[in-house]
């Protein structure tokens, strides 16, 4: 069973300091069948550890730094074992900061957290874990994991310019937006975020698979929103296409990201591009109310020659709507849809393109304006907004349709007295 987790709670926070250096100290090993195994599947805030110390993980750790690995012991009857934790700084271990998982469940991850605002940001640290059994015999330590403390985030937001939309002008729809993001001076600039919304998700999450194992989750191969600087420090390239239903104005935001993840200051990039719907004509003259109706769709042509047009979205708003339905394109970007006019205020057509390439163009809207559908009555007693009759003076009324139509039918007509 796999589960997901984004932040860097799932590992217990122990009392690291009323453990203290007296029980990680030495202890004699059992002479019975128990035998400590050093712990592993070491892992430091969700990422696998680095035993390189030229290549240490490079993380957030103002809130400490959880730490977990795999105690175990070779009793087969054991289902609790201890797994104690060391950190230090690498330029003076003598500084110890310890802690210890105690009743951790034999054979799966359990850790702590260590160092929770202590940590000197910039500083370099190893860390250290082993098991020990219910007779306190311990292990060996785990060779030291490295890590190095960023806790600051870019100071300056990244840049942003586009070769094909660029700002400050209208631009042909069609094509995806090529865009490219410079470090604007930041040495330590791993990669690039961007949302078309103005939010950022959350980032460096990890599913936790069997015997609680994380399984890290690197944003720079697993979000789209996501994409990775060439260098540290250098430029990432992206090729977009905006979602459907942004219009002509189109605002991206971009932060940049350092190696534990930090953002930088958001940058806004402004696109506008030019109106790119479907024109839409009627063919015939204007017909009948509830009878139907044929229309020709033509993608517009820097659209079409961008990327062929595969379909029309076409959206009809009247009396029984919404409704909506998908046209296949011919080769030429054309297509002709039947669609039956029920609105008595009127119908409308609201068509889209959606490109190959998947660019959705804006909507086109067609109305055929208000219809007068009411009946008209008459008497020639009764005059409309006049006088006639009167109590006991019976008249005639006459009701005529405004529209020709098989579902209309002609209401007899009485005399009736009628009181004004």
């Amino acid at each position: 069973m796999k589960r997901t987790v984004v932040g860097r709670a799932r590992v217990a926070v122990a009392a690291g300091a009323a453990i203290g250096l007296a029980v990680l100290g030495a202890v004699p090993a059992s002479a019975d069948v128990s035998v400590p195994v050093t712990p592993t599947e070491l892992f430091n805030n969700l990422q696998a550890c680095s035993t390189d110390a030229n290549a240490p993980v490079v993380t957030d750790a103002r809130l400490g730094v959880d730490v977990e690995g795999i105690p175990a012991t070779t009793d087969p009857t054991a289902l609790w074992v201890t797994e104690q934790f060391q950190l230090y700084p690498v330029s003076d271990p003598t500084q110890l900061i310890t802690g210890a998982a105690p009743n951790a469940y034999h054979g799966n991850e359990a850790g702590v957290r260590l160092g929770n605002g202590t940590l000197v940001d910039g500083g370099t640290y190893a860390w250290q874990a082993r098991s020990v059994d219910a007779t306190g015999a311990a292990s060996d330590w785990t060779a030291p994991c490295y890590l190095t403390v960023d806790n600051t985030s870019p100071a300056q937001a990244p840049t942003i310019s586009s070769p094909n939309y660029p700002q400050g002008k209208a631009n042909q729809g069609g094509a995806p937006i090529q865009l490219q993001f410079g470090a604007n001076g930041v040495s330590d600039v791993a990669g690039y975020e961007f949302s078309w919304s103005g939010s950022f998700g959350v980032l460096g999450g990890a599913t936790i698979g069997d015997h609680g194992v994380p399984q890290y989750q690197d944003p720079f191969t697993t979000s789209k929103y996501v994409v990775r600087a060439d260098a540290l420090g250098g430029s990432g390239t992206v090729s977009l296409i905006p979602p459907a239903g942004l219009g002509s104005y189109l605002q991206l935001s971009v932060v940049s990201l350092d190696r534990a993840l930090n953002q930088s200051p958001v940058a806004y990039f402004q696109i506008v591009v030019k109106p790119d719907g479907p024109a839409v004509n009627q063919q015939g003259h204007s017909p009948q109310f509830g009878k139907p109706a044929a229309y020709k769709l033509t993608a517009d042509p820097g659209v079409q020659a961008a990327s062929p047009v595969v379909s029309f979205i076409v959206q009809h708003w009247g009396d029984q709507g919404p409704t909506t339905e998908t046209v296949p394109a011919s080769g030429n970007g054309t297509a002709v849809v039947t669609e039956t006019l029920n609105g008595a205020y009127g119908d409308m057509l609201l068509v889209s393109t959606t490109s190959a390439n998947g660019w959705t163009s804006r909507p086109t809207w067609w109305t055929s304006g208000y219809r007068n559908t009411t009946p008209t009555v008459a008497s020639d007693v009764y005059l409309e907004n006049g006088s006639g009759g009167g109590v006991g003076v019976p008249g005639t009324f006459n009701f005529t349709p405004k529209i020709k139509s098989a579902g209309v039918a002609r209401i007899p007509t009485r005399s009736t007295g009628a009181r004004r």
